[in-house]
């Protein structure tokens, strides 16, 4: 492979670097890509320095993958640049994510709809990735009806300067906010900007992305987005209802046996899934798995997964490696 990443300078691109060394992939060429302000600066990558380049140098070199992680302004600007150039990107942002004609993937659940001619693929919000790994093979099998969803969301969720707020309200240091309110000792519910129907544009993406990556929009859903003080791994708690009756057995079983997806449920040793440690791992973890007894063919549980991996930069790549895979994907 040829590899780009844009926006390597960041928080998930460099995390993108990261798990790009951890699955050994080597490409063939890496050219790490960033604003005016980085270029000319140097990047570790295997061992190896590379200077970052800017969009147009990345451009004119054309190689087969560019991962995007800049943000949504600078994805609609530059991506469809790279895309009539022949590059394949792969965008973490949401700019791309809503388009029909855009796959919005994740590899375990919908690679299968890839085609060669989609010069654009869009990665999923970090929320929905963990939440459809999780219910995808309940979908399969009991179909699902509703969803209701609580995300307790982490600070790297708004990137580096989150983190900064939260640590320097530690420490006593007045600096830039990153949220309209301290998150130190304190949550919100609040992702995103809020839309005229009183929802945020973070609980719009679980709710339209879950039913893309999907493909069913019969399935209904409802979500609260809540900012914690976490640094690193965003939590879930999701009522689901079926259309199907289900066995409780049958569930552990199912997601046992599911790729990517951790079960952490003996609450007589208070196992349970945490964001403590899921920080550096890429699978999703599921727990406080119980029947809901207030209501017929329904379902609790609690998801957690590290938003900068599985959520992000893991899922990225794993795009990366299923494109120049041994697959045969069609025209």
């Amino acid at each position: 492979m040829e590899i780009a990443v844009v926006g390597a300078t960041g928080l998930v691109g460099r995390e993108i670097i990261k798990v790009m060394e951890e699955r050994n992939i080597r490409p063939q060429k890496f050219y790490p890509v960033a604003s005016s302000k980085s270029i000319g600066s140097l990047m570790e990558f295997a061992g190896n320095s590379y200077k970052v380049i800017g969009h147009t140098d990345v451009i004119s070199l054309k190689p087969e993958i560019a991962i995007f992680s800049a943000g949504a302004s600078a994805s609609k600007e530059w991506a469809p640049k790279y895309a009539e150039a022949g590059i394949t990107v792969i965008d973490n942002s949401s700019a791309w994510r809503m388009d029909k004609d855009v796959p919005l993937i994740v590899p375990e659940i919908n690679a299968w709809i890839l085609r060669k001619t989609h010069k654009i693929i869009a990665n999923p919000n970090c929320s929905t990735i963990q939440l459809v790994m999780v219910l995808a093979p309940l979908h399969l099998k009991y179909r699902i009806k509703r969803i209701v969803a609580s995300t307790y969301q982490s600070v790297t969720g708004n990137g580096i300067r989150g983190v900064h707020q939260l640590e320097n309200e530690r420490k006593g240091i007045k600096g830039e906010m990153a949220y309209p309110h301290p998150i130190d000792l304190n949550l919100f519910p609040q992702g995103g900007n809020f839309l005229p129907n009183g929802y945020t544009t973070e609980e719009e993406k679980l709710v339209l992305e879950t039913q893309k990556i999907f493909n069913d929009y019969s399935i209904r859903i409802t979500a609260t987005i809540v900012r914690v003080p976490v640094i690193g791994g965003h939590s879930e708690a999701v009522n689901i209802e079926f259309e199907n009756e289900f066995a409780l057995d049958d569930i552990f079983s199912l997601l046992s046996s599911t790729p990517g997806v951790i079960v952490q449920d003996k609450p007589a040793e208070n196992l349970y899934p945490m964001p403590l440690f899921s920080q550096g791992r890429d699978e999703v973890f599921v727990g406080r798995i119980r029947r809901d007894e207030s209501q017929p063919k329904s379902l609790n549980l609690w998801v957690v997964a590290d938003n900068l991996r599985k959520g992000a930069a893991t899922n990225a790549v794993q795009i990366a490696e299923y494109l120049s895979g041994n697959h045969n994907i069609p025209d």
